[in-house]
């Protein structure tokens, strides 16, 4: 399923861990960020978090075990991972509120469309990045460290370090000023 090759997402040990993953998700909406098992159930949906990330729920997963946070990102409410395909992010990153990152894709064939097939590609965000409100980012997407991205963009092509893009699609819109 990560390897970027076709595969069958009706197979039982990726239906397993699809179910695992809702169930978690279940669990983590229904708490919140004061309850006191809070640590425990974002550590249930996303195996290795670090301490100190923080996501707001509500927040949807395929799997859990395939999103990878760096030390300090913070994820907004009703945020959506599909990490059919690894999602990683770097330290430092805000993502902002109603955020959809989507690692799998669909046949572009529709007679293949029909079957429970399809592909899916990583996504990688820098370090100390920010996303804004309702940002979608496509399979196979990279954005380099220290970019913002613009609310309401959708990126669906790699965007470099140190500048500001945004749009649909999204684009370089200037160089980020450094301080």
């Amino acid at each position: 399923m990560r390897s970027g090759q076709m595969y069958d997402w009706s197979d039982p040990v990726i239906d397993k861990s699809l179910k695992r993953s809702r169930l978690a998700c279940e669990k983590f909406n229904k708490s919140g960020i004061d309850h006191e098992n809070y640590r425990t159930l974002l550590a249930d949906m996303i195996p290795g978090v670090a301490d100190s990330v923080t996501i707001l729920p509500p927040f949807h997963c395929d799997h859990g075990n395939g999103i990878h946070l760096g030390e300090g990102v913070f994820v907004n409410y009703n945020a959506m991972m599909l990490d059919a395909g690894d999602i990683t992010i770097g330290a430092r990153t805000i993502i902002g509120p109603n955020c959809s990152l989507y690692t799998p894709q669909h046949p572009l064939d529709y007679k293949l469309r029909r079957k429970t097939l399809e592909t899916a590609y990583p996504i990688t965000i820098g370090e100390d990045c920010w996303l804004g409100g309702n940002v979608t980012v496509c399979p196979g997407v990279t954005i380099g460290d220290r970019t913002v991205i613009g609310a309401g963009s959708v990126v669906t092509h790699d965007i470099p370090s140190d500048c500001i893009a945004a749009g649909n699609p999204c684009k370089v819109i200037r160089k980020a000023a450094s301080e």
